[in-house]
């Protein structure tokens, strides 16, 4: 069951963190921390980050809602788990580094809901439909 969700997680989280980040938000963050940002991604790392949260997401809130059968499970958990996990960098970096911005941790950590809400919503409808 794992590795159905996940499969069906990948894609949505993919295109929604993309369309985030490389048109939506993409000014705001170079405005906000472009002067601390890379000229190139470390894709490595970026590509493990997904693949580890979305583990998370699947595990600890898709795969139970599932089970439960509610979406607004998926919903509540999957917000949750966003904002907690967007937390553990927004708030790490905003108490120790210098200059990081207050308005980019309000708008990560809302993203992190709306986009692991999203996701574990989206995920579970797929697999509903398909009969998982």
């Amino acid at each position: 069951m794992f590795l159905k969700l996940y499969c069906i997680a990948l894609p949505i989280f993919f295109a929604a963190d993309m369309i985030w980040l490389g048109v939506a938000a993409k000014n705001f963050y170079t405005k906000q921390i472009g002067f601390m940002m890379k000229a190139n991604v470390n894709w490595a790392a970026a590509i493990l980050f997904y693949l580890l949260f979305l583990a998370g997401l699947v595990v600890f809130v898709i795969a139970p809602a599932v089970e439960k059968g509610s979406w607004a499970r998926a919903l509540l958990f999957g917000a949750l788990f966003g904002l907690i996990t967007y937390a553990t960098y927004d708030l790490t970096n905003l108490a120790t580094l210098k200059d990081w911005p207050l308005v980019l941790t309000v708008v990560d950590l809302t993203w992190g809901m709306v986009l692991a809400g999203s996701v574990s919503v989206g995920t579970y409808l797929i697999a509903s439909k398909i009969g998982l």
